[in-house]
């Protein structure tokens, strides 16, 4: 079985953004986790003969803690859940276009978009825990506790072959199309 090269990297691939609503986005490029490593046919069957991908995680802040299940905070995780996949759409139909194999998972059923599902879906949360060591609590769901916005926190998470300067690049020119700009 071929399992995708773990790459280490002494560059720091991480950008920090603000929307228009002063809420930070952080993106970050890594290697891929263990587990993803090795559940690679399983979860993205498309990418069994790619031996070399990364992994992009996008955490967006919340306006609320998403703990409970409410209107405002559903109709906040879909908010988010949209700003993600319009954003991962056009980074990932430019890398696409360049010939890199490039695929979003969606953050609600845990599938790629352009890719055929697997036999189990992708954990975003788990791939933030394992990647960044972030804690994860078990509510009705398992949510991620960030360093400073505590629960207030969306993961989503972008896959590609692309090198992480290519990805950098492409990310830094779509976001203020967006209504993102970098944080000075």
């Amino acid at each position: 079985m071929n399992y995708p090269v773990a790459h280490t990297s002494a560059v720091d691939y991480s950008i920090h953004l603000i929307g228009t609503t002063a809420q930070a986005v952080e993106i970050s490029i890594h290697s891929p986790s263990q587990y993803i490593c090795a559940n690679c046919e399983k979860i993205l069957p498309d990418w069994k003969n790619q031996n070399s991908f990364w992994v992009v995680i996008f955490l967006q802040q919340s306006k609320y803690e998403i703990v409970e299940s409410c209107l405002e905070i559903e109709a906040e995780k879909q908010r988010l859940r949209e700003k993600f996949m319009k954003f991962g759409i056009d980074v990932a139909f430019i890398l696409r276009d360049r010939g890199y194999l490039t695929d979003l998972i969606d953050p609600r059923t845990g599938y790629p978009l352009f890719s055929r599902p697997g036999k189990f879906p992708h954990d975003d949360t788990a791939a933030v825990k394992a990647l960044l060591g972030y804690p994860v609590i078990k509510n009705k769901c398992r949510l991620l506790i960030h360093p400073r916005w505590g629960m207030a926190v969306y993961p989503s998470i972008l896959l590609s072959a692309a090198h992480p300067f290519i990805i950098e690049r492409v990310i830094k020119n779509m976001a203020p199309l967006h209504g993102w700009k970098e944080k000075s």
